[in-house]
């Protein structure tokens, strides 16, 4: 393992999710980068004022809205709210979309604001001014993220979510929001925020997603017809050495088998094609998926035989995208946050048979099923009864969870 990540105040420990690290590593990588966020110190806690018969003031801090991936997960819900009980603002920290996803972020919210191009000290004078009493950080460590804001203690209520799956290692979050399973109560000592878990899964998905109709024919999609197909579309950075020897051990089992991954620049489709003829496997047995609009990705997904993740950063929307697809997906769940985030979506669809807790399980399973047609065709099925059925793609139930958990965060806040 790599060691205790012990770099430099410098490195955004981001860098460090997708490398074979501990729990304990990344609180500490985090922690060190917390250190080099500049803000006065102490910043007091604002005190709540907000009461049970007033409407609780609720403002999400993003450089992402716009056409990206935690938008498409999160829009339905953030146009479910309850506006007899909650008052929700954005505050969107990058040159806001035009087009029609920001037009509907826009709407989604009660209120919102663009404050890319005001100081960080302005932005929390603003959400002060506004009354807010909990603000989620969608960002966290992530590109283009502004975390001086949260530093400066805006609100009573400070929350970790979605953006950065680990602990943001510093004193002015109050929470993370998780699932618990994603986020068990074995994690907290390795978290600087007190978690808050929803009871199922804590990605957000809606059904509508997905388009109507078939999916494309393999041919259209560049895959052979007759070949098993094993799928990941996660980030380039994410395949990791030893996840592609596991995954050329399964294309050397499987006849006549390819592995589809997504597009990733001609440097590393190069190395990954590299590699897999050093162990042995013909190049042309991985192809790439070439960039499409999403709802053109999302219905070619259904083309592939098995999704496999990779690990230990694993699969979060792509997951989502997979089993809203309908094919299923083996994981590789870890000790965490990042690696069981594919297998809290699972659970959340009835089907944690495909979680395994170990490299070699975890090759196992993926060899059993696709030398097995009829397991892996009855594990379709039950996904598919299941989408509507099951919590993951239940978005109605994913709001209330969501503002309970909001509600329970603030009595407790209120009862320090």
């Amino acid at each position: 393992e790599a060691g205790d990540a012990d770099a430099q105040d410098s490195v955004n420990p981001f860098n460090i999710l997708a490398m074979p690290t501990s729990a304990l590593a990344q609180l500490r990588a985090a922690e060190r980068w917390a250190r080099t966020i500049p803000g006065p110190s102490p910043v007091s806690r604002r005190p709540l004022s907000a009461t049970r018969s007033e409407r609780l003031r609720v403002g999400f801090v993003s450089s992402d809205f716009r056409p990206h991936p935690m938008v498409y997960l999160s829009i339905a819900y953030w146009e479910r709210f309850d506006r007899d009980r909650f008052e929700t603002f954005a505050y969107g920290i990058q040159t806001p979309d035009r087009g029609p996803i920001g037009t509907r972020v826009a709407r989604a919210f009660e209120h919102f604001a663009d404050v890319s191009e005001a100081p960080v000290g302005a932005i929390a004078e603003r959400i002060r001014g506004d009354g807010i009493e909990v603000l989620i950080d969608l960002n966290g460590y992530t590109r283009n993220s502004r975390e001086q804001i949260f530093a400066l203690r805006p609100a009573p209520i400070q929350i970790n979510y979605l953006g950065y799956p680990g602990t943001l290692g510093a004193d002015w979050y109050d929470y993370a929001l998780v699932d618990r399973y994603s986020g068990p109560d074995a994690l907290q000592p390795f978290f600087s925020e007190r978690l808050l878990p929803l009871p199922h899964m804590s990605i957000p998905s809606h059904p509508a997603r997905l388009p109507a109709g078939p999916a494309p024919a393999r041919a259209e999609c560049g895959l052979p017809n007759d070949a098993f197909v094993f799928a990941c579309f996660n980030n380039a950075y994410k395949i990791l050495p030893d996840v592609f020897a596991v995954w050329m051990r399964l294309l050397h089992a499987t006849e006549r088998s390819v592995l589809w991954l997504a597009e990733s620049g001609a440097d590393p489709e190069a190395s990954l094609r590299s590699s897999a003829r050093a162990a042995g496997i013909d190049p042309a047995r991985v192809v790439f998926a070439p960039r499409a609009p999403l709802e053109r990705h999302l219905a070619r997904i259904a083309a592939a035989d098995l999704v496999i993740d990779s690990f230990p950063y694993g699969a979060h929307t792509t997951a989502n995208d997979a089993l809203l697809a309908g094919v299923p997906l083996v994981t590789h769940a870890g000790e965490t946050l990042v690696t069981r985030i594919a297998g809290s979506q699972l659970l959340a669809t009835g089907l944690p048979e495909l979680v395994t807790s170990d490299r070699t399980a975890y090759e196992a399973l993926a060899r059993e099923l696709a030398q097995n047609p009829g397991e892996l065709s009855r594990f379709r099925a039950r996904l598919a009864a299941n989408r509507s059925s099951f919590p993951l793609f239940d978005t109605a139930r994913f709001t209330r969870d969501f503002e309970t958990a909001l509600l329970r965060a603030r009595d407790q806040i209120a009862s320090l």
